[in-house]
């Protein structure tokens, strides 16, 4: 069995995919445009693919009152606090900064819409 794709239920997803696309260097590889305007996002590697939607027919979480340590979106960061100052540029709000005892950098940030995202910027990649 291998991974597909996560999906989330978004108020906005026309506008949210679209800052995935400009400041996370996703790219949308399928789209419906008519409700719930589904898109699906691939990272660089076309490999990983998250789902966003609004489908009204569920109220999408708040996902500002969710703790990140419940639920978030990580991507690999040459330079995570670099990062940190871009996206808050581009209306991400910052969250927390961890170095852990190896040199790893992790920012957890919240897009736009709340959705919580972290940049790792790992001394032993994955």
């Amino acid at each position: 069995m291998r991974f597909e794709h996560f999906a989330i239920n978004v108020p906005d997803v026309r506008a949210a995919s679209l800052w995935y696309v400009d400041h996370l260097d996703m790219r949308i590889v399928r789209s419906l445009e008519e409700p719930p305007y589904t898109k699906f996002l691939a990272d660089e590697t076309g490999r990983v693919i998250v789902e966003l939607y609004s489908n009204t027919s569920v109220s999408a979480p708040d996902y500002a009152t969710i703790p990140p340590l419940n639920f978030h979106i990580a991507f690999v960061a040459d330079d995570a606090r670099a990062t940190q100052v871009r996206l808050e540029g581009a209306g991400a709000s910052p969250v927390s900064e961890d170095t852990l005892g190896d040199g790893t950098v992790l920012v957890m940030m919240r897009d736009p819409w709340g959705v919580p995202i972290q940049f790792c910027q790992r001394t032993k990649p994955f």
